[in-house]
């Protein structure tokens, strides 16, 4: 039994998809810029001085408290942020964004920069895949990467493995920041930006991006900066995201 699983591929359940169980079929566009992948990934606010996870529940309950002056029910209302990536499926170069709502005109917006900083790194963008989110579903959002030659294609419903590579940099980012202890309080977030994840020039990235495509291994952060990216992103110690402020990250994945 266990040969004949091993000739078809199927002796470990970790290269299956569990919905179906049958061998990940993964596939990789053959240049830059030919498909880029874009999700929305909604995160809780962190209060001030932290939160539960990284103090008692008496200390998050209290810096809770403090944040904030909204209540609802008598609780304190710290609300939501949205990180807005965008990732490219040939050379993994990403950029992302924490925004304060994921509505269509937000939306168009982060696009809007991503297509800029693409453009930047000399990658032409031919496809955009997301999902079928009330916003990626607007006409105007359709509209407007038509109006630069780009075409807009959306999953199947239910299906989010179709847009693995951007659930993938959701999950490697939700996989470094919440288990650190909270960092020291400084006195803006821009500054807690530039001090945790400053802007490198990389040399060294993965070999398959940099042998490639070499723009997409310049003037990037690495991906293993995102611990200090999550540190600088949920502002832990600090003001959190907060109504309103924006923060980007770019980075070659490996």
């Amino acid at each position: 039994m266990h040969r004949i699983l091993l000739r078809h591929g199927l002796n470990r359940p970790a290269r299956l998809d569990r919905p179906t169980g049958l061998p990940i079929r993964r596939y990789e566009r053959d240049r830059p810029g030919e498909l880029v992948h874009l999700d929305i990934k909604k995160l809780g606010n962190i209060p001030d001085g932290g939160g539960w996870r990284v103090l008692d529940h008496a200390s998050g309950d209290r810096n809770r408290q403090t944040t904030t002056d909204q209540r609802k029910s008598s609780k304190p209302v710290i609300g939501y942020s949205y990180i807005h990536p965008a990732v490219d499926d040939h050379s993994r170069l990403a950029y992302s964004e924490a925004l304060p709502d994921e509505r269509r005109h937000t939306a168009i917006a982060f696009w809007q920069r991503v297509h800029a900083f693409f453009t930047a790194h000399d990658i032409t963008v031919e496809r955009v895949l997301t999902d079928n989110g009330s916003c990626c579903k607007s006409k105007l959002f359709t509209q407007t990467l038509a109006g630069t030659g780009i075409a807009h294609k959306r999953i199947r419903p239910y299906r989010p493995q179709t847009n693995g590579k951007v659930e993938r940099f959701h999950r490697t980012c939700s996989m470094s920041g919440p288990t650190c202890a909270p960092t020291p309080a400084t006195t803006s977030a821009p500054q807690r930006w530039q001090t945790s994840c400053t802007p490198t020039t990389t040399t060294a990235a993965t070999l398959h991006s940099q042998a490639s495509h070499p723009s997409a291994a310049c003037t990037t952060l690495r991906v293993n900066t995102t611990r200090s990216f999550l540190t600088a992103l949920a502002g832990r110690g600090g003001s959190g995201f907060g109504p309103g402020r924006r923060r980007a990250w770019c980075g070659v994945m490996n």
